[in-house]
């Protein structure tokens, strides 16, 4: 009976639209997230030219144009602090291998401080996880340039998602991925996937991650649930340390987006899953016309 009824959708499908879901099927593209390229950097390798490429974005977006930290303290044009040696970096890039955003996970040192508590302090009644269950997420920038408004955060997360977005709507065939350099918030989630299936191999569990509420409540639309763990404080604006336990987090995407759940954990997508949310989506976006 199911193979009938894929039959049939595939028979009423466009041609564009099957010969999209078979390129991405074949799996010459992600199927979410097709103009993009991930890249990760793991401990201790500073010499990395990928390391290099994410340091130099970093300057451009903290030190050029937020003026967050000095120009004149970055040497080589490349912003550097003392968590990098001890962080797993994350980097996307375009299909013509340009950078255009960046993250990190870090797991400090023995004896270090996690970034957020050189200015955050938790609420008395906080208990903090294992540390070695815990990363913090950090220096997470988009590139301007595939930010799709004015007022896009510097995250990537665009006014109308913070407006109309949830889980439910982050689909394959989504007309938000018609415009290569207006996939906000997909380049923000593909990130976030590398750096959950990172962590899931190599026994995190927690993140922590001082961030604007508003960038919080993004995430959690997208089933990144991060909790507050302490008050707002001010550090190049109101930041308020959070904290995200990735076992809830799967268990959400389950409940609200069984295609997201499986694209984060690279489980095999069932074929009737895609097909209805790609046709969907086309004729959705064929009636809006």
């Amino acid at each position: 009976m199911t193979s009938i009824t894929q039959k049939q959708e595939c028979e009423r499908a466009p041609t564009g639209f099957l010969s999209r879901l078979a390129e991405r099927l074949n799996g010459k593209r992600d199927i979410l997230i097709p103009y993009f390229n991930f890249r990760r950097v793991l401990k201790g390798n500073m010499e990395s030219y990928v390391l290099k490429e994410i340091f130099k974005l970093r300057y451009e977006v903290y030190c050029l144009e937020r003026n967050y930290l000095e120009a004149s303290d970055c040497q080589e044009e490349m912003e550097i602090d003392e968590y990098d040696d001890c962080s797993i970096h994350f980097a996307a890039y375009t299909l013509d291998n340009n950078i255009i955003g960046t993250v990190r996970l870090v797991q400090p040192h023995p004896g270090q401080e996690y970034p957020f508590e050189s200015h955050c302090v938790p609420f008395p009644d906080f208990v903090a996880p294992a540390r070695e269950s815990v990363a913090e997420v950090s220096r997470l920038v988009v590139r301007k340039t595939h930010r799709r408004r004015r007022g896009d955060s510097m995250e990537g997360i665009s006014q109308d998602f913070v407006e109309k977005g949830s889980a439910r709507s982050i689909q394959p065939g989504s007309s938000v991925r018609r415009d290569k350099r207006s996939n906000s918030p997909l380049l923000l989630l593909g990130m976030y996937r590398e750096m959950y299936r990172y962590s899931r191999q190599n026994g995190i569990r927690y993140w922590y991650a001082a961030m604007e509420r508003s960038l919080a409540r993004s995430l959690g639309k997208m089933g990144f649930k991060f909790v507050p763990i302490g008050p707002q404080v001010d550090y190049y604006g109101p930041v308020t340390p959070h904290m995200a336990d990735l076992d809830e987090l799967i268990e959400r995407l389950k409940r609200e987006n069984k295609f997201l759940a499986a694209w984060f954990n690279d489980e095999p997508i069932p074929f009737w899953i895609m097909v209805k949310t790609m046709a969907g989506n086309f004729v959705g976006g064929f009636r809006k016309k």
